[in-house]
């Protein structure tokens, strides 16, 4: 019994360290970006801090890079407001979802973590029910919303060689907010986000967000998968219960679905009671523990 309560404090504590690194990362990315925010509102009244990047947020967005591919090939030149940085920080961030899925979702994205944490409160008002309140039917159609999203965003920044989609960008407007700069449909869009962050987990990332929708596909073929040793599995559905984008993990050998954001809420290391059944690797864990095993 001794034994047993030691290992479950040890893997409790690992838990929180791996839970602790993540908020960490998030908090220092959403840190960072809002003093580049803040500093590029300085430098147009001339008090911009030295040391900071006095780019607006478009110029050092990645997703600027996507929607900036058409009239860079054609042009040669890029989409107004944006920056040879997004472009930069465009084939970075593929280069991380080849190999690891989209960690810039579920790790760095400023806008993915405060949907997170105003969920946080939501869970105490919902409890149970919070994140569970679209019935499937519909929420596996919604989910393709953000599918429409990348292709009208990418389709329109071609044809009229602006970026249509700052006007309604809830990411641009919550570090803006105070600025001239945001169009009405972004506040109204971020108010609904947070709002509907109280009953459902990242709903943006979810249902509208068109970078996330590229960054899905990456799952398909990704490197290094989040997969399940269903040898070991008790089949508790602890990883199910912990994904914050309600995929079935339980149900799979290795997790390929296009929302998954390389949280790694579900893994052994975080919230599944049987050590290396939910792990990141590259190797089927079957074969690790057979290995193991010989």
């Amino acid at each position: 019994m001794a034994k047993t309560s030691k290992t479950n404090s040890g893997k409790s504590a690992r838990a929180r360290k791996a839970a602790n690194l993540r908020l960490i990362v998030q908090i220092f990315f959403f840190a960072l970006i809002a003093l580049v925010a803040v500093n590029h509102a300085l430098e147009e009244a001339g008090k911009a801090i030295p040391v900071l990047s006095s780019a607006s947020l478009h110029a050092i967005c990645p997703f600027g890079g996507v929607v900036s591919v058409y009239q860079f090939i054609t042009a040669g030149t890029f989409v107004r407001k944006i920056h040879s940085a997004s472009f930069i920080l465009m084939w970075i961030v593929f280069a991380l979802a080849l190999f690891l899925g989209p960690v810039f979702c579920g790790w760095v994205c400023p806008f993915g973590s405060i949907q997170e944490w105003f969920g946080k409160l939501g869970k105490k008002i919902f409890r149970r029910r919070y994140n569970r309140l679209i019935p499937y039917k519909y929420d596996r159609i919604l989910r393709y919303l953000r599918y429409l999203m990348l292709g009208w965003a990418v389709y329109m920044t071609a044809v009229t060689g602006t970026l249509v989609f700052a006007d309604i960008d809830p990411y641009f407007a919550l570090f803006n907010f105070w600025t001239s700069e945001v169009a009405i449909g972004g506040l109204i869009i971020l108010t609904a986000v947070l709002v509907l962050s109280l009953a459902v987990e990242r709903p943006f990332c979810k249902y509208a967000c068109p970078y996330g929708a590229l960054l899905g596909v990456f799952n398909l073929f990704r490197i290094f998968k989040v997969r399940r040793n269903t040898s070991t599995c008790i089949n508790c559905k602890a990883c199910d219960r912990s994904c914050p984008m309600n995929i079935p993990v339980s149900t799979s050998g290795a997790v390929r679905h296009h929302q998954c954001i390389s949280c790694l809420k579900c893994t052994s290391e975080q919230v599944c009671p049987v050590e290396n059944t939910v792990e990141l690797t590259t190797i089927k864990l079957e074969t690790l523990a057979e290995e193991a095993a010989s």
